[in-house]
């Protein structure tokens, strides 16, 4: 069965047009990593779980913050590697200096035998639509693209 992920992608609107907010993955395999490796916070739905309950409590698992608003359903958008991410936009702010994620442990360096605890997220940004289509992963264009299209419309 194919995994799905929800995930909210914050907006705001400027004098300049809209900006979206991405997270940058923590651990070692993005740290080196910037442009196509940024992402909206989001994360596994819970069997049985409400979807946007399920963005909602990764968005705040991955910035510290908890998303307030109206909702907006972006759709459901297929992955790459197979994995379908719900996702919903809210109109907000959000301080990415005061990003706060939750933590995974990792085996580092691999089969070292030392257990180290990395950020899910490491640090989070605000971007146009021009630059955050350069630094999204390329599955999550789509999503940015649906906002920036319902914003437009």
């Amino acid at each position: 069965m194919a995994k799905v992920s929800a995930g909210i992608l914050l907006y705001r609107i400027r004098p300049a047009g809209p900006e979206v907010l991405l997270v940058h993955p923590g651990g070692p395999y993005w740290a080196r990593k910037d442009d196509g490796a940024w992402s909206i916070p989001k994360g596994l739905v819970d069997p049985g779980e409400d979807e946007l309950t399920a963005a909602i409590r990764e968005f705040s698992e991955e910035t510290g913050a908890i998303p307030t608003g109206i909702s907006k359903d972006l759709g459901a958008f297929r992955q790459p590697g197979g994995k379908t991410i719900r996702a919903f936009a809210m109109e907000g702010d959000f301080d990415p200096a005061s990003l706060r994620s939750n933590v995974f442990a990792l085996e580092w360096p691999p089969r070292s035998g030392t257990i180290r605890e990395f950020p899910e997220a490491d640090r989070a940004a605000w971007f146009t639509p021009a630059e955050s289509r350069r630094k999204a992963l390329a599955g999550q264009i789509p999503i940015i693209d649906a906002l920036l299209g319902g914003l437009a419309g």
